[in-house]
Parts: C-alpha cells; structure tokens; sequence
C-alpha cells in the first residue's frame, strides 16, 4: 500500500513538473568572454538537480570507502567472536558431560580466539583444570580471569568453590571474607561458607551459618538441625575437660534446639563424663516424659548427682518402669540409684533385672561394685571377669 501511494505521488510530480516547464519560457545566460551561452531554464534546472543526486552519490560512496577498512575489521573480530563462542558452548558441554580435558581444550581456544571477550572461558577452563588435578594450569587460568574486573565475585566463589573440594578451607574462607567484603551475603556463598566452617572444624560458627541458611530458607529445617546437632555436640567435646565453660555452652544453646533427641541422646553421656550430669536431670526427664529414648533411661542415674535428687530421680524412675518393664537401662540406672542411696536389696534385684534382659558390661560392673560393697569377693571377682570380656569381645 505504502508504495502504492509512492508511485501515485511521483505520477502526480511529474504531472506538475511537465505543466510548470510548457508555461515557462525563461532562459539562463552564461557569459565569459569570448563564449556566450544559453540554456532553458527548465533544462539548467534538471542539470543542477542531477549535480545535487551526483555529488550526493559520490560524497556517499567516498565515505562507505574510507569506513570500508573499519567495516572489515568488525566483520572479522564479528568473526572472531562468534567462533570464540562456540568454542565456549563447546567446552561447557564437555565439562557437563564430565569430559574435562576436552572442556580445556575448547575453553583454551574460546579464550585464544575472543582474548578480549567477557572471560568466562578462564574459569572454565580453571575449572576444567582442576577437575584433572593440573594446578598449573588452574593457577594460570585463574591469573588470567583475574584481569577481567567483572569476573570477580565469579572468580572469588570458583576459587572458594574448589579451595573446599581440595580441602583448603583456610583459602576459601579468605576469599569468602572478600565476598564478604564486597556485599556478596547470598546463599551460594553461605553455603559455602558453611562447608568451609565445617572442614576447619569452626563448630560455632557452623551452627550459626546453619541457623541463617535455615532462616533465609536457603537449607531444610532438618538437614539445618542435623548441622546445628553436629556442631553443638563437637563444642561440648571440645570442652569436656572444661567444667564450667562446659556447663556455660549448653546454658547457651536455644531451648528449640535443647528439645532435639538426638542431641540430648550425644550430649548427656558427654556432660556425664565430665561430671554436669546434673546440669541435664530435668531435660532428660521432660524428654523421656514425652519421648522414650533407651540412651537417655541408662544415663538417668548419672543426672541424680545431689543427695537431694536421688529419692525424687528413684520415684520417678520407678513410674517410668511401669511404662516399660523390660528396659535394660532404666533397670540399670535404677540399680544404680538404689546402690548409692544404700538400697541394697533393691539395687540387687534391679541389675540382675536388666542382667536377664540384656547382659552388657555396665550391668556387670554394677553388680562387681555391689558384690564388693557387701562384701562378696568371689561374685565380685566373677563379674568383672565376665565385663572383662565382654569389653574385649
């Protein structure tokens, strides 16, 4: 339609054109001596409006030929490019594909061809170097991706990335501190703040990269908890030597995370060894009120450390008897509270109890230890034997 209108309005041009030179009569003179010439206006017309279309063409094509060197070389870095691209396309698909030789090979050319590019091709190749276990190469590629300022977090969270496949958290916390540093706190790097915390064996700050993942929805609320376990449990060792900074962390610890079975089920045995079992008497009642755990029935005895508690920890022991009668290690840790409070009868009937349902060297030693205190040589000396061997066993 639009040429249409074109063609219609070129007719009618010409059409007016034609009608203004019939009915113009004028002339152009043009002197210079000794020559004199004349010619129609309409024809000086045409000449002038031919010259204006001529030079105009001829100024156009000058300057298309003057830019045609510059043309040329874009064409050809076009060129470059996109070859450079496709060698790049090429190398990630080998490194997905987990042909990694390859995948340098191609990023090492994507790189050859297109230097100046946005050099993603160095960390693939870095990359691509690591995975064959080549640090010179992965050394120098990553020399090179560092020439490229837009690449930095990229290049700082590859090389903490690899520092914790290779073990060397000390390097990729460091280049975590400069993400850091930078405002870089998204969850990638978090997370790999994390592993590096873990491998370093930094417990504490462990558990709180894992209470931000779990909050910032970037971890589950389970693997969180185991994490936060974990660590919670590798502090208290840390401090089992430690009486008082060890009943100061677990004051510290969140009552969500107190609530968790699995850790008191790790914790408790801890706390005992170091004699804080009473720091832990009431969690472990709540939680066996709510959930039996054997673990925590055996260490019970061992949370009753005053004399006041032995009497309550004994009804309350005995109440949960009632709920499970065949419980070896309640039975033992009845024994055991009978036995320090001078129940000896009671404390006799206990562990022979728990003897028949589960013969284990602890039932053993108790008994030795009872045999003794009422002066039984022979039957003392028969259950340490027997818990003797079942150590070695």
């Amino acid at each position: 339609m639009r040429a249409l209108l074109w063609l219609i309005g070129l007719f009618a041009l010409a059409a007016v054109a034609s009608l203004l030179a019939t009915h113009n009569g004028g002339y152009v003179l043009i002197v210079s001596s000794p020559y004199r010439i004349q010619l129609s206006l309409n024809l000086m017309i045409c000449i002038l409006v031919l010259g204006f279309v001529a030079a105009y063409l001829l100024v156009r094509l000058i300057r298309r030929t003057l830019r045609l060197p510059g043309a040329v070389g874009r064409f050809r870095a076009h060129r470059r490019h996109e070859a450079a691209q496709r060698k790049l396309r090429e190398s990630l698909r080998f490194f997905m594909e987990g042909r990694f030789a390859q995948a340098l090979k191609h990023a090492s050319e994507s790189h050859r061809k297109d230097p100046g590019g946005d050099g993603i091709a160095t960390l693939v190749a870095a990359r691509a170097a690591h995975e064959i276990r080549d640090g010179e190469r992965y050394r120098e590629w990553i020399a090179r991706a560092e020439k490229h300022d837009k690449l930095r977090s990229a290049r700082l969270m590859t090389e903490a990335e690899l520092a914790v496949d290779g073990r060397r958290f000390d390097e990729a916390a460091q280049r975590l501190d400069t993400l850091r540093e930078r405002g870089e706190r998204h969850i990638a790097a978090q997370r790999l703040a994390l592993k590096a915390a873990q491998g370093a064996r930094q417990w504490e700050e462990t558990a709180r990269l894992a209470r931000q993942l779990r909050k910032h929805k970037g971890m589950s609320d389970d693997a969180a908890l185991a994490i936060v376990r974990q660590a919670h449990v590798e502090c208290l060792r840390e401090r089992a030597g430690e009486g008082e900074q060890l009943a100061t962390y677990w004051n510290s610890i969140p009552a969500r995370e107190m609530s968790d079975h699995l850790l008191l089920e790790r914790a408790v045995p801890i706390l005992v060894a170091a004699g804080q079992g009473a720091l832990v008497r009431k969690v472990v009642e709540d939680m066996l009120s709510e959930y039996w755990e054997p673990v925590l029935a055996r260490c019970y005895a061992d949370c009753c450390v005053e004399e006041s508690a032995l009497s309550q920890g004994l009804a309350r022991a005995e109440g949960w008897l009632r709920e499970h009668p065949q419980d070896a290690g309640l039975l033992l840790s009845l024994g055991r509270l009978c036995m320090r409070m001078k129940l000896w009868g009671k404390a006799q009937s206990y562990l022979e109890a728990a003897l028949s349902v589960d013969a284990d060297r602890d039932t053993h030693l108790a008994l030795a230890r009872l045999s003794e205190a009422l002066e039984r040589p022979s039957e003392a000396q028969k259950h340490y034997r027997r818990a003797a061997e079942l150590a070695a066993a």
